[in-house]
């Protein structure tokens, strides 16, 4: 039998050098900054066998396309498109986890991280045998750019919080701009909460052992095009972060906001209680009511507080209120149940009260976490 056989006018290209050094550059809407710092990438990197690996939380303004576009001409440029998950954490994780290259450096792709400090971070780590090399804005040589002084202050606070809370002395365990050797990013793996955006903290906090870090000053440069990505909810997941890393050791951080919110449950239901008792209406109805409107302010802060990384909406967020419900009504059985128990056995009726309380807020928490907000 004969076979067309297809020959190649010119075989495929190969890259002249082995893969050194990825750059892993999470995004969200950032297709006006591209493009430059493609280019002053190109630049910086000549010489050495590179790639950047955009991750892109599927941004609307085509950050994705426009970078799958330059790569089709490019072997030096991937791209991975997550579609349903946010974070920067957790990207510069699937950034790293998608490149065989042995070091990685990581730098945000809004331009305020200079590309001409990349090869001193690559160098620190491949000549100087560092394992991790942080772009520090405070060491000598560093600058914050033309931040105002309620944002400075703000910045230099929460780095020294993550200073003592850690118990590191890296001048800037918040910077997005640093380089890591693949090995000692893999030790780190297992632990990292890879939660809200300062992945460095995560990775000093979780390796397993102290790290060799080297530090290299850079200026922190002026957003040119998009938007800033700081607000409260960046602000809140570091103190979760923080969190994690120091208490969370003993108890889970997700546990201990439930239970914050448990206990803001309680005031409503005696508010809400007061109130209809004071307007004449029957305890029984009263109650019933407190209790109801308790149950779902539980359910709607939890929806945004505790399970912000799993955040019910549309047609899943009635579904959850109604499985919310039914789960707190059982746990009352259950409270119920074992402060009888326990009152029949132990004369402290504060034992028992206690007893009841905990039992109930954990099978709270836990079938609410296997049912309404699984994963």
């Amino acid at each position: 039998m004969r076979h067309d056989t297809l020959i190649a006018d010119s075989p495929l290209p190969v890259a002249a050098l082995p893969l050194e050094v990825a750059v892993v550059v999470p995004t969200l809407n950032e297709a006006a900054n591209v493009e430059k710092l493609i280019a002053g990438l190109s630049i910086v990197l000549a010489g050495r066998g590179w790639e950047v690996v955009f991750v892109d939380d599927n941004s609307p303004d085509g950050t994705s396309e426009l970078v799958r576009r330059i790569g089709r001409d490019s072997r030096h440029i991937r791209i991975v498109q997550r579609v349903g998950r946010r974070g920067l954490s957790s990207a510069v994780v699937e950034g790293i986890l998608a490149t065989a290259a042995p070091i990685v450096a990581v730098m945000d792709g809004d331009l305020q991280h200079g590309e001409e400090a990349l090869p001193r971070l690559i160098d620190a780590i491949a000549e100087r045998g560092a394992e991790l090399a942080v772009g520090t804005r405070y060491g000598a040589g560093g600058g914050i750019g033309d931040w105002d002084q309620g944002r400075a202050r703000m910045s230099r606070l929460a780095t020294r919080a993550g200073q003592i809370a850690l118990g590191t002395d890296v001048s800037d365990p918040m910077s997005g701009f640093f380089a890591i050797r693949r090995d000692a990013f893999e030790r780190a793996l297992p632990r990292l909460s890879a939660v809200g955006f300062k992945i460095l903290l995560d990775l000093l906090a979780s390796s397993p052992a102290p790290l060799k870090v080297a530090e290299i000053p850079y200026q922190f440069r002026t957003r040119e095009a998009g938007e800033s990505k700081i607000g409260a909810r960046v602000i809140a997941e570091y103190a979760e972060l923080i969190a994690d890393k120091t208490i969370g050791r003993f108890v889970p951080v997700r546990l201990l906001k439930f239970l914050m919110v448990g206990g803001l449950g309680v005031f409503v239901h005696l508010a809400v209680l007061r109130a209809i008792l004071g307007a004449g209406s029957a305890f029984v109805t009263a109650q019933t009511v407190a209790v109801m409107t308790a149950i779902a302010f539980n359910f709607f802060l939890n929806n945004s507080f505790t399970y912000a990384d799993r955040k019910l909406k549309g047609w899943r967020l009635a579904g959850g209120l109604a499985s919310f419900y039914a789960i707190s009504a059982l746990g009352a059985v259950a409270n119920i149940g074992i402060g009888t128990w326990m009152a029949g056995h132990d004369e402290r009726w504060w034992v028992a009260g206690v007893a009841g309380v905990v039992v109930g807020a954990i099978w709270n928490f836990a079938m609410s976490a296997a049912l309404t907000w699984r994963k």
